[in-house]
């Protein structure tokens, strides 16, 4: 027998989005509606974009072209729109007096900006960008933290028809670097400084560093907190005296409808990371099903969602979906359990937020810190919980269910990618829910679970594959064609491999398994084995790496790595790892432990046996050893507490 554990209330679903989608085409249920897309695709994604309310220049003349083929998928041909038109400029027309964000930082800082504000604020960036020579194409790069400005960038880059790059601003200079190189970006903004609990975070000497051998011609340097000293030169610009003569008016460009809106990184297994593209026309789209269908968003919702504008759930909820439904959002700047354990709490209520989006992670964090005074706030408001990033264990399930949603709020457990453009799979408004799930496959993709010869499976753990285009999907990856079919189209022919295990149960409920490929799940932010194996290699004093993934409390998975030195006198490296790792990636890929051996476990033909290493270490059964070239190694390997 099924064993829900949230049923909804009536209003729930027939006050959602997605019902008066539903009620408006005469379909009776999301099993009916998740049919009838994947039957007829282009009906499903034209009446999306007309409920959402996308503003077309120049009308589409067909939705979707696969002449090409299903990897080089276009929607919405011959379209001319520019998605800053369906957003900003549509609700400054409509609600320009409308809160659009509340902006709250770490030490206590409080503004907001209503549409008519923000509308100003980004055409006077857009004419400064202009004065600088950007055009149409050119790619701005955004290395702030969670800011007005951040914002204000993204839009009036789009705005111009600028692509804009945004690169999370806790990476280090060389990930920084790197993406810089591939982007060929022309801008750079970054702040004076930020405060992250407490303490002083300069952005001043990574940039420095970054920006050798690259494209860039302009920094822009925004100021905040007044941590880093720069002098105006050539080649930098104050944000403050470059907007302060703009015009706050700015006509808006034409894009078409396949005309990069931005880029945006994701690790991969090879080390590099992969630069994902998203259009006008197809995200414009996809951005605004995801906020108004997904996490049922509306005009009268204010969001908080402590989700940063380098990953995709930051672009998709905090930035383009919110402003594509004409919603309000809470952003803010700073450590979610700082100055106290409470600050979480206090802003929900303050600012009676109806949705609250929180990651795997920062449930652990809440957990785990034991948030007992959470009752001493009112979190009345909320009305729907979504939570992505990585897989939420049941656990934590459970406690954002009792403990923040009383029991009464759905929690809209989602997953997705950045290359999906958001969501593929998501809990929706009206279904009875069990714990973890990710609810079903988002109407208008045609998601199946496979086995290794491509047939369906049920009941078991399977690849989760897509067989149709959708509009919010990459269009490839930049500067590599052959990347792009060799991940995602090379596995089945004509499908979507995304790399995940995933269970759906008899109530057709979806459950993520983990998966496929050696990428490192810190906290929501993936790393390739390879990049951190890359970078431990690069030590002067190390000849071989490993690195695995091991469970962790708080970031859900945590960072090991394994490690030979040139010279076996070598010791107590440990530390220099950490701190070369910490300089090379960023923080986010400390590793939770680092182990000297004197060789790594591999087969005769030199590949390393990262599953013995896990296995060896977590203390689970070891299972085949007849193509281990050394098994005498696996003695050198102590286990440890998971916990």
């Amino acid at each position: 027998m099924s064993n829900f554990e949230f049923i909804p209330q009536p209003e729930q679903y027939q006050n959602s989005n997605i019902y008066q989608f539903m009620k408006k085409h005469n379909i009776s249920s999301l099993e009916e509606l998740s049919e009838k897309s994947k039957n007829n695709l282009e009906w499903f994604w034209e009446s999306v974009e007309k409920d959402i309310g996308i503003i077309w220049d120049t009308p589409y003349t067909k939705t979707l072209d696969v002449s090409n083929g299903i990897p080089w998928a276009k929607w919405f041909v011959d379209g001319k729109t520019n998605l800053y038109k369906s957003s900003v400029e549509k609700f400054t027309n409509q609600t320009p007096d409308k809160i659009a964000y509340n902006f709250i930082s770490e030490d206590g800082l409080e503004t907001k900006l209503s549409y008519v504000e923000l509308n100003k604020k980004v055409s006077k960036l857009a004419n400064a960008f202009k004065s600088l020579g950007v055009k149409k194409g050119d790619v701005v790069a955004i290395y702030l933290p969670m800011i007005e400005e951040a914002i204000i960038s993204i839009l009036a880059a789009a705005k111009i028809g600028a692509v804009q790059t945004i690169v999370f601003s806790g990476y280090s200079s060389e990930s920084l670097k790197t993406r810089l190189r591939d982007c060929h970006a022309k801008i750079l903004l970054t702040s004076d400084g930020f405060h992250r609990k407490g303490k002083d975070v300069s952005q001043k000497t990574i940039v420095d560093n970054a920006v050798m051998d690259t494209d860039i011609e302009k920094i822009i340097v925004v100021s905040y907190k007044g941590i880093d000293k720069f002098e105006k030169s050539d080649k930098i610009e104050f944000y403050g005296d470059l907007i302060l003569n703009q015009n706050d008016t700015c006509n808006t460009e034409i894009m078409n409808s396949e005309d990069p809106l931005f880029i945006l990184y994701t690790s991969g297994t090879t080390g590099k990371p992969k630069g994902v593209v998203h259009t006008h026309g197809g995200f414009s789209v996809f951005a605004g099903h995801q906020a108004s269908y997904l996490v049922n968003m509306g005009k009268e919702d204010r969001l908080f969602w402590p989700a940063d504008i380098g990953w995709i759930t930051g672009l998709v909820w905090n930035v383009y979906g919110l402003l594509l439904v004409g919603s309000s959002a809470i952003i803010y700047d700073g450590a979610l359990d700082f100055p106290n354990s409470n600050r979480v709490w206090e802003i929900l209520s303050k600012y009676q937020a109806t949705i609250f989006g929180i990651s795997p992670t920062a449930v652990r964090l809440f957990k785990k810190i034991n948030s007992n005074h959470l009752n001493k706030y009112s979190l009345d408001s909320l009305q729907n919980i979504p939570t992505t990033g990585e897989p939420l264990d049941e656990d934590s399930w459970w406690w954002l269910f009792e403990n923040v949603g009383n029991k009464k709020i759905p929690i809209m457990n989602l997953s997705g990618g950045t290359e999906i453009g958001g969501a593929m799979l998501s809990v929706f408004p009206g279904m009875k829910l069990k714990p973890s799930t990710v609810g079903i496959p988002v109407p208008g993709m045609d998601l199946d679970i496979v086995n290794d010869d491509g047939d369906s499976v049920r009941g078991q753990n399977g690849y989760l594959v897509i067989k149709s285009p959708w509009p919010g999907m990459t269009r490839g990856l930049l500067n590599d064609d052959q990347r792009y079919i060799e991940t995602y189209w090379s596995k089945f022919e004509n499908i979507w491999f995304h790399g995940d295990y995933v269970l759906k149960d008899e109530d057709n409920l979806w459950y993520m398994q983990g998966r496929t490929d050696d990428v490192i799940n810190v906290s929501g932010h993936r790393m390739s084995t390879a990049e951190i194996e890359h970078t431990v290699i690069s030590h002067k004093k190390i000849s071989d790496a490993a690195s695995i993934a091991i469970p962790d409390d708080i970031t859900g998975e945590a960072i090991a790595v394994f490690f030979v030195p040139e010279n076996k006198g070598d010791e107590d490296l440990e530390n220099e790892i950490i701190e070369h790792i910490s300089k090379k990636i960023g923080k986010i890929a400390k590793p939770r432990l680092v182990i000297q051996l004197t060789d790594l476990p591999k087969t005769r033909t030199g590949k390393i046996m990262r599953r013995l290493l896990k296995s060896k270490i977590l203390g689970k059964p070891l299972g085949d050893l007849s193509s281990l070239e050394n098994p005498n190694i696996l003695n050198e390997i102590q286990k440890i507490d998971k916990n």
